[in-house]
């Protein structure tokens, strides 16, 4: 396949990075509604750019393509170093798309627009970066990049805690960041091998209580982004304090490079140490999906109900890769795709529903559903996104958790059943969201209130067009990946089929089978 006629990957950096930066040096006064145009349109050139890449790419192929090599700091190891595979691509696309949603459903320009979307630009560029680094320490660069960014986008444009939550995840982050810096500088120092290249060790190079120690410095650091209990107490009060946007974005997009970096490095650079753990991390797995789950039926407020389905979710990931079968880990590539769009569908949602009604408590709202006043639309719109993330037929969620299951069952069969229960725990909760704020009487006030029926025949304010096209956009996506998923395997398949090659070849070595 010949190469393309220029370095597309280098492109995805720049277009975000360059995008920002003329926003934030733009001279003269420039309208919010132009900075906003402005943004939309280099988000837009990156989707293309991103979807460009299928052009060039090609699925048979297991490994790193489109490479993009330049020497940097030979000196520590930081070399410019980029590619793309069946793993990181797909990431690559949805980071583009749900940017670009974010950008398009911001509707409040009244505090520093051209801060905001210079951070939006600045985020998504990073996380291009995070997914296409082929050096352990430009990988870092770019992880950390989108720190201050998104704690900015928390602690500026958040709600009356914002202060709270953004230092709460700046905290949480940073601890990640180290853990993560130190288990690549200590594989330096154990191997003598100062190139940060992206190669599996094997025992000849490093004892496997070395490769034990630095793997569980990274589990723990992307256990902290993805997150997985007991590292996810700072997710929820993040999502509930960030704009609705945000929420899209952090949810959609920034959990995954928790998801990615564990596969990527976690199993790809010690799948020794990776099988010897992996019967535990199964274990963590179930923990977190049937604690995510119960969390979220505990909660009153929807948007923290949908923050908590996330924590169960990328128990479904971790499930998998600990399984390690091809089928398995293509689940863990369908689940973050199909977690990405539904989350992001719901966040939209729930920010909507916010936006109309003043309020997000499951014991205030009830009959949005209805066809004159409510708000039936959106309300439609959250059937389909609670069902998809519920795991029915015909959406992105059951092929992604059937794939799961479907690769992790024979190897370690009790803490799948235990995330089936999680799975079923997910239509509890949904359905309970759906129940109590969209079915029976339209009403805003909580039961009890004197006033309350004064406010039953309540006329909400329609929801334009323009507010449901992002989420009109997403629940297509969600549709499409359910019914038709053979084109994201294809995708996927030979990069997941040789990561599990890996740790499947080193449990045969441990046992002894061969010699």
């Amino acid at each position: 396949m010949t190469p393309p006629p220029l370095p597309l990957l280098t492109l995805l950096l720049l277009l975000p990075f360059l995008g920002s930066l003329a926003l934030l040096a733009w001279p003269g006064q420039v309208s919010a509604a132009r900075l906003r145009a402005g943004c939309i349109a280099l988000l837009v050139a990156q989707l293309l750019l991103s979807l460009a890449l299928l052009l060039w790419f090609n699925p048979a192929m297991g490994g790193l393509q489109l490479q993009e090599v330049h020497r940097w700091v030979p000196g520590i190891g930081l070399d410019y170093r980029l590619g793309v595979d069946g793993l990181s691509l797909p990431l690559v696309i949805i980071n583009a798309g749900l940017t670009l949603v974010s950008a398009v459903c911001t509707r409040e320009f009244s505090r520093r627009p051209r801060l905001y979307f210079a951070l939006l630009l600045l985020i998504s560029g990073a996380v291009n970066g995070a997914f296409l680094a082929d050096n352990l320490l430009l990988f870092f660069l770019f992880y950390e990049l989108e720190l201050i960014p998104l704690w900015l986008l928390i602690s500026i444009w958040g709600g009356a805690q914002r202060a709270y939550a953004a230092t709460k995840f700046l905290i949480f982050t940073a601890v990640s960041g180290m853990l993560i810096l130190g288990a690549f500088l200590g594989l330096a120092l154990f191997t003598g091998n100062v190139d940060f290249s992206l190669t599996p060790v094997t025992t000849e190079r490093l004892a496997m209580g070395s490769q034990l120690v630095l793997l569980v410095a990274l589990l723990v650091g992307f256990g902290i982004k993805m997150p997985l209990v007991p590292f996810h107490t700072w997710l929820p009060d993040a999502h509930t304090q960030a704009s609705t946007p945000v929420s899209v974005l952090l949810a959609g997009v920034l959990l995954k490079l928790g998801t990615y970096g564990m596969l990527r490095f976690g199993m790809g650079l010690f799948p020794e140490a990776w099988a010897a753990l992996s019967p535990s991390l199964a274990i963590w797995a179930a923990v977190s999906v049937v604690f995510g789950s119960l969390a979220a039926i505990a909660q009153r407020d929807m948007k923290r109900m949908v923050a908590y389905s996330s924590v169960g979710h990328m128990g479904y990931i971790l499930l998998a890769a600990a399984a390690a079968s091809p089928v398995g880990l293509l689940g863990t590539e369908f689940q973050m795709v199909s977690h990405g769009l539904i989350s992001a569908l719901l966040f939209l949602l729930v920010g909507i529903v916010y936006r109309k009604t003043g309020t997000r408590d499951l014991e205030v709202l009830r009959g949005l559903l209805n066809p004159e006043r409510g708000l039936p639309l959106t309300g439609s719109l959250m059937i389909l996104g609670v069902m998809a993330s519920a795991g029915m037929p015909g959406m992105a969620g059951f092929i992604s958790e059937f794939l799961v299951f479907r690769g992790s069952i024979a190897t370690y069969p009790l803490p799948t059943l235990v995330c089936m229960v999680g799975s079923g725990l997910t239509a509890v909760y949904f359905l309970l969201l759906v129940n109590r704020a969209f079915f029976g009487r339209l009403a805003i006030t909580p039961p009890g209130d004197p006033v309350q029926d004064a406010r039953l025949d309540v006329q909400l304010v329609p929801v334009a067009p323009r507010e449901t096209v992002p989420a009109i956009a997403l629940a297509t996506g969600v549709v499409v990946i359910g019914l038709a998923p053979a084109a994201l395997g294809r995708l996927s398949e030979a990069t997941t089929a040789a990561m599990a090659a890996l740790p499947s070849l080193a449990a045969t070595l441990s046992t002894g089978g061969v010699g």
